[in-house]
């Protein structure tokens, strides 16, 4: 579910100590709109220039544990994302102060000029192999529990994974209209075809036919080495997985993202 956003001046006073202590002092802030899981979520201005700072509560095991993964994974990714600057814990706050990009949300609607940027920094993911860490968890893993036919060992793989390709996830520079990949909360490893895969849902949600969306996936060098079973194994589990997070978390976007998995499920049938 959706978290409530605070203000920087909201943070315990020790806590935004230590973060001017290691970015420098604060002269401004904004609060950012957009997003779902961090209860902090600024743009900082300070003494040696912007940065995107943002946090959670230690409380919140399950997101502390998502920021300290996105923490891990931030020296591998450098490709395609802003570097991480400071990581810190203090007065029961997990923080991460990156460098900001001055950028806007994609837009993921059909005929938008953001989808071959999108397309370009997905093959440049694809380059990187997934490091060997801890906090990273297995796409197989991640999806057997929506996997009913036993068919997660074929989205096994070697390739770091972003997973959640959620609009304000991927933002798009003002100057160069590059694109770049943020919030690393759900980093898997596994076969290189499921970060398209979980792109087409989005686009499908977006406005794109199932059939278009695939045509973008396709231009992805990860979707050539797909197996159509691994494919269609992966859709049906996107199903099943999307109707249970829908289930228990009813929201509007919730129920039009199962809605959207239904229809490429529904198309990858339809094409056996």
């Amino acid at each position: 579910m959706p978290t409530t956003r605070i203000d920087w001046p909201d943070l315990p006073a020790p806590a935004r100590a230590l973060v001017e202590e290691h970015i420098g002092r604060i002269t401004a802030f904004r609060t950012a709109g957009a997003g779902l899981n961090s209860e902090v979520a600024a743009v900082l201005d300070t003494v040696n220039g912007r940065v995107f700072l943002k946090g959670v509560p230690l409380a919140r095991k399950t997101l502390a544990a998502c920021q300290r993964r996105e923490a891990a994974v931030n020296p591998f990714v450098l490709a395609v994302t802003p570097a991480l600057l400071w990581s810190g814990e203090a007065e029961g706050w997990n923080l991460l102060a990156f460098e900001y990009v001055d950028s806007r949300h994609a837009d993921y609607r059909p005929g938008s000029t953001d989808l071959d940027g999108i397309v370009e920094v997905l093959n440049r993911l694809h380059k990187i192999a997934a490091p060997d860490l801890p906090e990273i968890r297995r796409a197989e893993q991640r999806w057997s529990s929506w996997d009913t036919g036993d068919y997660a060992e074929l989205f096994v793989g070697d390739r770091l994974l972003h997973t959640d390709f959620a609009g304000h996830n991927v933002l798009i520079g003002t100057d160069d209209h590059a694109a770049w990949m943020v919030d690393w909360a759900w980093a898997t490893t596994g076969a290189g075809f499921i970060d398209p895969a979980c792109l087409i849902i989005r686009l499908i949600d977006a406005g794109h036919s199932a059939k278009g969306a695939e045509t973008w996936a396709r231009r992805c060098d990860a979707w050539a080495a797909a197996e159509p079973r691994a494919v269609d194994a992966f859709a049906e589990a996107c199903v099943r997985m999307w109707n249970e997070i829908a289930k228990n978390g009813p929201a509007v976007w919730t129920r039009s993202m199962a809605r959207s998995a239904h229809k490429w499920a529904a198309y990858r049938r339809g094409m056996r």
